[in-house]
């Protein structure tokens, strides 16, 4: 198991980054949460605020609004909102270099190829996020659930599994990781879109009557245009969609949590891009479709989501 002692950047440190940066902080990493000015003030003076699935303290980090403060860094966790990656690629840009590597820790399954036309000298490499937790307040973290990682082999940092996993993080090194991307994205657009419609947590949204049926049309619809992609889905989907209740039912999804605060949401990358793909690859996706629309119907309406 390494010991080695990282600098460590949290790029976008909402509700994912902070929970994997507080773990990384705890486990005597040096860590720096880059974030909106509420969370940086309040983690400057209280701590991360953790409140985990095990444990609840407030976790020393550094704090900073700016994304210069990842120069330095020998990691980047990148997590920002897939809207946002090209932009906070280019911020970073001039900070970053080929010694470092940039993980992306999104939804959505491009991000990485799409930041790897923004930095040009870090090795960029993708992740899948396993993981149930919002930001309850300004610097506070609530975990719900899970907290495992699936990442590509990287190079640069070659102990990085193990580096995660002594700070209990689950991580598991896969050479299908896009694969893996596509089945986070098949389980993101059976629930997300759903939980904001209703505005419910996935154990109070599954139960209601036709959205189990609905929920199985989207991830059929998913599978096809997987399959036309040439993508290969690891492990039982359907087991994997249906262990997301059990394991987090108090849960809202990510999108439901930015439609609730008036935030522009990742949908046009969830539902979004299953109905883009199935367009140009001649294959039906009606139930993506419209989850899509009424979504999009909805940020339209808050004047804050602009």
């Amino acid at each position: 198991m390494t010991t080695a002692r990282l600098q460590i950047a949290v790029m976008g440190a909402g509700a994912v980054g902070c929970y994997f940066g507080g773990m990384l902080a705890r486990a005597g990493h040096d860590v720096t949460l880059i974030a909106r000015p509420q969370h940086v003030e309040a983690i400057v003076r209280d701590g991360l605020h953790m409140d985990t699935k095990t444990f609840e303290e407030h976790v020393r980090v550094k704090a900073s609004t700016e994304p210069a403060a990842v120069e330095g860094a020998q990691l980047v966790l990148f997590s920002v909102k897939s809207g946002d990656t090209e932009r906070a690629g280019r911020q970073i840009e001039p900070y970053v270099g080929k010694d470092t590597v940039v993980l992306c820790l999104q939804n959505g399954c491009d991000n990485d190829q799409r930041l790897r036309g923004v930095l040009t000298q870090p090795e960029v490499a993708a992740a899948v996020v396993f993981l149930g937790s919002e930001m309850r307040a300004p610097g506070v973290v609530k975990h719900h659930g899970s907290g495992e990682l699936v990442i590509d082999p990287v190079r640069t940092i070659r102990d990085l599994a193990e580096i995660f996993e002594a700070a209990a993080i689950p991580t598991r090194v896969s050479d299908n990781v896009r694969g893996a991307l596509w089945l986070k994205l098949i389980i993101n657009c059976a629930y997300n879109a759903i939980s904001a419609l209703g505005r419910k947590p996935y154990g109070q949204m599954v139960p209601s009557p036709g959205v189990r049926d609905v929920m199985r049309d989207i991830v059929d619809e998913c599978l096809a245009v997987a399959t036309a992609e040439g993508i290969t889905v690891p492990g039982d989907v359907d087991a994997a969609v249906w262990r997301i209740v059990e394991a987090i039912p108090q849960q809202y999804s990510s999108t439901a949590q930015d439609v609730m605060r008036g935030k522009p949401t990742e949908i046009d990358y969830l539902n979004g891009h299953i109905a883009r793909r199935g367009q140009a690859l001649g294959i039906r996706t009606p139930a993506n479709q419209v989850l899509w629309a009424m979504v999009k119907l909805i940020e339209a309406n808050v004047p804050s989501a602009s």
